[in-house]
Order: C-alpha cells, then sequence, then structure tokens
C-alpha cells in the first residue's frame, strides 16, 4: 500500500485532499486508479488515514476516509539525532536510515572536526534537500510523521536544545579512559532506562570523533558518554547502532 502525506488542513471529516507533486506521482507514476487504497498521513498527530481514492481532479486528488489506525508505528520515545556534520553525501544517507528506524528529528551541529563548513546561503539549501530525503524515507518505510532537519546549530546551541531532555548520551570511542567509565554494562543500563514518553538525546561526532574539550562540555550539561564496543565505528555506523540498540529495547 502506497503512503503520502499531506498537510492538516488537507483533511476533513469524510475527505482528504492530495496536493502538490504527489498527483502527478500518483497519476502517471504509479498509476493508481479510482477504489484504491492508500495510506495518508499529516505528519503530526502520529494517525494513519485509510482511504479510497475518489476522483481525480485536474490539481488534487479527492480521497474518502474508509478508518484511522491510530495504534500507530511510530517509537514510544522521541530520539533527536544531533549528528556532527559528515563531509560528502554521508548526511543524505544518515537522514534516510535514521528516518527509517524512527527518530524524532534530526539537528545537524558544526564540530571542532567537521571538514564541511555550511555557509548561510548554502545550509539553507542542503537543509531544505535533507527535508525532502526525510519525506520520501517516511513514506517508504510508512512513518506518521515525517522527522524534522534542523537548522545547524553550534555544540553549545546543540546541548542548550537538549538541556530539558530526560536522557543525554554521547558515544565516545575513548570512554573507557572517563573517570567513572563502566563499558557496556553502562552502555546497556542508560539505554534500558529509556522509558515510553521521553526525550532522548543522541550525540554523534564526525569523521574526526570529538576533542575531549567537547565531550567535558557535553558531560558538564549531563550528557552520558557511552560506549559502542571495543571497534571503532564510522560516524554514520556509530548513528545507527545507537538507534536501533534503542528501537529494540522500546519497541513492545
Amino acid at each position: 500500500m502506497y503512503h503520502f502525506f499531506v498537510e492538516p488542513s488537507q483533511i476533513g471529516e469524510k475527505t482528504i485532499l492530495i496536493r502538490g507533486t504527489d498527483v502527478n506521482h500518483i497519476k502517471n507514476v504509479l498509476r493508481l486508479k479510482i477504489g484504491e487504497e492508500i495510506s495518508i498521513s499529516n505528519g503530526i498527530d502520529g494517525r494513519d488515514y485509510r482511504c479510497g481514492i475518489e476522483a481525480f481532479m485536474e490539481s488534487e486528488i479527492v480521497c474518502r476516509l474508509r478508518f484511522i489506525k491510530e495504534d500507530g508505528v511510530e517509537l514510544p520515545a522521541k530520539i533527536y539525532l544531533f549528528q556532527g556534520i559528515p563531509k560528502g553525501d554521508k548526511m543524505e544517507l544518515i537522514i534516510q536510515k535514521m528516518t527509517e528506524l524512527g527518530v524524532y528529528e534530526i539537528i545537524p551541529v558544526a564540530m571542532k572536526r567537521c571538514i564541511v563548513k555550511l555557509e548561510d546561503k548554502k545550509a539553507k539549501a542542503k537543509i531544505a534537500r535533507w527535508q525532502g530525503i526525510a519525506e520520501a524515507a517516511a513514506k517508504q518505510s510508512k512513518r506518521a510523521i515525517v522527522p524534522q532537519i534542523r537548522e545547524v546549530m553550534s555544540l553549545a546551541e546543540a546541548l542548550a536544545y537538549a538541556e530539558q531532555m530526560d536522557v543525554k548520551l554521547v558515544p565516545y570511542e575513548m570512554e573507557e579512559r572517563l573517570v567513572g567509565a563502566s563499558g557496556m554494562e553502562g552502555t546497556r543500563r542508560a539505554i534500558e532506562s529509556i522509558a515510553v514518553g521521553q526525550a532522548v538525546a543522541v550525540f554523534i561526532g564526525p569523521e574526526g570523533g570529538f576533542e575531549e574539550a567537547e565531550i567535558q562540555e557535553a558531560a558538564a550539561q549531563g550528557v552520558t558518554p557511552i560506549t559502542l564496543g571495543k571497534r571503532i565505528l564510522r560516524t554514520e555506523t556509530a548513528g545507527f547502532t545507537v538507534m536501533a540498540w534503542i528501537m529494540y529495547f522500546l519497541e513492545p
């Protein structure tokens, strides 16, 4: 079954309107027919609106609401990924896969060892492209929401943004050297402690990793350093690993 997103204003009591680029995609690419069932979300309330296509108009498609599926596909906690900006097109892969895994929001963070420096104009274009990738991945994985891609933040701004979140984690390859290091057992405890309804911040460094001063700054703001094992993971692999573990412990 195909899945689409619409604005909340396009959802009525009995009908839902599809507009924009999806109209051409449904008509001329997917070639869906009158009566075929599709799934629609507004990207906000987590509901899955099951509809049948009722009419094709020039600039919109009219769908008849059949029922609302509310048990949902979203994780029972909101996971915020604070990703150190990687080079090349790695950010696109990270956004795509983290969306599939259930992330709630992605915040690009300019850290000291980031190779890529985004200027304001370039950053806006990048974020618009990244948001499109998140929407496409949300459609493919039948998410009820589209993760929001925030504007680029400094580490200080990111820590301030995460201040009120319930759990804050940062994988660090030299975690065992820190005072109070607890190894993989500490990682298990930290992830298993995440409860339904909580907001969880996960900080991932860029290719060169975190500088020790950044880890100290994060720890001073209540972020818990954890280890992901004895092997050094790439920046994209680290995020996928943490998200998969969280998903494993949270999914009912």
